[in-house]
């Protein structure tokens, strides 16, 4: 099979013909048919987060059909399902015991510590793989995987205020938008000075306000949600929420934050990280997917240019997700 494949930090991935991966005892395989590409994913090739395996095939927002099943497994061969990127807790420890499972100190993720969807073929815990709603074919739910599901934990998180702000308009907030949409919240978009065409597609989907991410509002927000790796955006973001509202960061990795006066969190408010994503949050969240229905807005690369789609990512040349096929998908 072919394998894009990450050999050593900060590279160019490789493709890499490999043997097909043998499922072990509670495992299947899944022959890949899309993956979507995610931030996290130029997280692992810069070497930002800690203890990603090289080589490693990265790629977390998995779609495909099992093709084989280790010992101990039951789901049917020929099934979809979704391989997102929580890929293995410990089970035992207390946030595993107290339902917080994406806090686990042993957790393994898919596309950094276990090989991933970059390829034609993938290998996982049976356990951690998700249904699919039969709606959405494989290309439009690959983002649902991350994206979608970061998102729907940053919303929760975020509580219920009526005024939502979205700091950076990408995969994820194109989806998260539209279940804050559904619940009957106002969306206030701030995207990076002169992205018009991220600023247009804020409004297709139905955002009442659009602006530069370093402007404020026109009325002050319940909550903000930043997607951007921009630690620069906290204070700001802090500013634009009322008093006892709450700013989520909602990425894996950002830059420093820099410092601020006290009187920017002064007044109760709460500024929180997300952390990974639990079953229970796909669960929840997919099931509601095929309800409002969400619809995701992706380009298509072959595998064999995901060097090409990660470029897209990094410069910002995207509306919505890129997604990764394999070739005969």
């Amino acid at each position: 099979m072919l394998a894009m494949t990450l050999t050593e930090p900060r590279g160019r991935l490789q493709p890499v013909e490999r043997a097909l991966p043998e499922p072990g005892p509670g495992q299947l395989r899944v022959r890949v048919t899309a993956c979507a590409v995610c931030r996290t994913d130029l997280h692992v090739v810069d070497d930002d987060l800690p203890g990603i395996r090289h080589p490693i095939v990265p790629g977390h927002e998995i779609v495909g059909f099992v093709d084989a099943r280790g010992p101990g497994t039951s789901t049917p061969a020929g099934t979809r399902v979704g391989i997102p990127w929580l890929g293995h807790t410990c089970g035992r420890c207390t946030y595993c015991r107290e339902g917080r499972e994406n806090l686990c100190d042993e957790a393994r993720f898919t596309g950094c510590h276990v090989d991933g969807g970059y390829a034609e073929y993938a290998v996982a815990d049976e356990r951690y793989c998700l249904a699919l709603p039969a709606g959405i074919d494989d290309v439009h739910a690959a983002p649902l995987l991350c994206a979608g599901l970061i998102g729907y934990r940053s919303l929760a998180m975020a509580g219920e205020g009526r005024r939502l702000g979205i700091y950076g308009f990408g995969a994820a907030a194109h989806i998260v938008a539209q279940v804050a949409r559904h619940q009957g919240r106002e969306c206030c978009a701030f995207v990076r000075p002169g992205d018009e065409k991220a600023a247009a597609f804020a409004r297709e989907l139905g955002c009442s306000w659009v602006g530069d991410s370093d402007s404020l509002p026109p009325e002050p927000l319940d909550a903000a949600i930043i997607f951007a790796p921009v630690g620069e955006l906290v204070p700001v973001a802090l500013g634009a929420v009322r008093k006892g509202g709450t700013v989520v960061c909602g990425g894996i990795h950002m830059s420093d934050i820099p410092s601020f006066p006290y009187a920017k969190l002064w007044g109760e408010r709460v500024l929180r990280s997300v952390a990974n994503l639990a079953r229970r949050d796909g669960e929840e969240f997919l099931a509601l997917a095929a309800r409002i229905p969400i619809r995701t807005e992706v380009t298509v690369f072959p595998l064999a240019q995901a060097n090409e789609a990660l470029d897209a990512l990094r410069a910002g040349l995207l509306t919505g997700a890129a997604v990764l096929v394999p070739p005969g998908a």
